[in-house]
């Protein structure tokens, strides 16, 4: 009660806790790079391959749907045992048209959405949900290049699992170099970074650990049987992946990592580049809000991981370019007075603490990834975190606004690289002249599921 009658006692006490809450942090994620190191070893292959169901919900991606159509051929998995739906909006008559005139395999359809609201992409991915028939189901988006052999892992990962516990298994999405001549080099290799942190390095460590985490959009492979349990996604959610992951842990079940990754295209320039970190942290912060009315449902173990994946990444875009003013402020008062700038133990500690551990996550998690992280990188890397804060103030703007608006990413098709130029030769085999197939489902879809 005295903090109430004391300002500069509740002040300092705010200061304190978030500065051990930030140490704290930063020890977790060095905890996280040195328990991922460790691997656990491949699985043997089912003696039966299950039947597994492959979603892509697209909206106005007619320049894309073309080539993921091809990527998704690719997958190394018997045909016999796959289904594959492509989620399209009804209206999206563009997109519709691109995706009937490109050659698919026999085991991939499309499927029209009906009408309604709201218009998302977990919404699309109910539908899907719906007409599933697979035992196991994964996600791809527009831009996926996914691993050919990603779903043999999956499905012997989880055929290893001796208790059905498994729900979900997250395979890593790395950031490929951009080949398209208006990217930004800046933005791009940054994401790169922050994306190999995340799926090299954190991710991987929760697991091993035994702990929920958050899912990332695509190339998460469920047990069909179990996400119908849990109701599929939660459509009014914008990262309806975060949600998921611990919505799972809520009900019981375990979450894991796989190794084979998804190769993605960066959002290339900052017009692009926001709106996608807008939408990440406005549903970042709508699932901050649902978890944290009934903490009790995640138990102390669940708690924590949304802590330290949900809560401090808000808390950290939040604060970086307030941080970063404050510091260099401090230093440009102490140059003109000529005086040293105090620098209490404390903060000092933080400091460096915090930008140690998320350089030395970035270095490791790119070093896994294969993609660049050097010096220069680290240099520019305050530059990056000052820009989440916009993304962050943005995120509240659209969250009170339109809280289910769905900040669309734009994406283009890819210039051929060496794979797209060897895969065109499968391609030739397939017969173009057949009739285009839709599915049966184009007049009527089902509703997403309740």
């Amino acid at each position: 009660m005295l903090a109430w009658f004391n300002p500069a006692l509740l002040g300092s006490g705010i200061i304190l806790t978030g500065a051990w809450g930030f140490l704290a942090i930063a020890g977790c994620r060095i905890l996280l790079i040195l328990v991922s190191a460790v691997s656990p070893p491949a699985p043997p292959e089912p003696p039966v391959w299950p039947r597994y169901t492959v979603l892509a919900a697209l909206h106005d991606e007619a320049e894309v749907v073309g080539q993921l159509i091809e990527r998704l051929a690719r997958l190394d998995y018997p045909p016999d045992r796959l289904q594959g739906l492509l989620l399209l909006e009804a209206h999206d008559h563009v997109t519709i048209a691109a995706a009937l005139a490109t050659p698919r395999p026999d085991w991939l359809d499309v499927l029209v959405i009906p009408p309604g609201t709201p218009q998302t992409k977990p919404r699309a991915l109910n539908c899907g949900l719906a007409h599933a028939t697979g035992d196991l189901l994964t996600v791809y988006d527009a831009e996926d290049e996914p691993d050919p052999r990603q779903l043999r892992e999956a499905a012997s990962r989880f055929a290893a699992d001796p208790t059905g516990g498994l729900a979900c298994l997250q395979a890593p999405l790395r950031i490929r170099a951009s080949r398209a001549s208006d990217g930004s080099p800046f933005l791009d290799r940054q994401f790169a970074a922050e994306y190999a942190s995340l799926f090299e390095t954190a991710l991987p460590g929760m697991a091993r650990l035994g702990l929920p985490f958050p899912l990332g959009g695509t190339s998460n492979h469920f047990r069909t049987e179990i996400l119908r349990k849990v109701e599929g996604w939660d459509s009014w959610n914008v990262t309806e992946d975060a949600d998921l992951g611990f919505r799972l842990w809520s009900r019981g079940w375990r979450l894991g990592v796989i190794s084979r990754p998804t190769w993605e295209t960066p959002p290339g320039r900052l017009d692009n580049w926001l709106p996608q970190r807008t939408r990440w942290l406005k549903g970042y912060l709508q699932t901050w809000g649902v978890h944290t009315r009934r903490p009790w449902r995640l138990g102390w173990r669940g708690v924590t991981a949304l802590t330290l994946t949900v809560g401090a990444g808000l808390a950290a875009a939040a604060l970086h370019a307030l941080s970063l003013a404050w510091v260099a402020a401090a230093v440009l008062v102490s140059l003109i007075a000529g005086l040293p700038p105090e620098t209490p133990a404390l903060a000092v500690s933080v400091l460096v603490l915090g930008a140690a551990s998320a350089w030395l996550s970035c270095k490791i998690g790119a070093r896994r990834a294969g993609v660049p992280y050097g010096p220069a990188d680290m240099i520019a890397a305050p530059g990056y975190w000052a820009l989440l804060s916009l993304a962050f103030v943005h995120a509240v703007w659209r969250l009170l606004r339109d809280p289910f608006a769905w900040d669309k990413t734009h994406h283009r098709r890819d210039p051929p690289s060496a794979s797209d130029q060897a895969a065109a030769q499968t391609h030739e085999a397939l017969d173009a002249t057949a009739p285009l197939r839709l599915s049966a489902s184009h007049a009527a879809a089902s509703e997403p599921v309740a």
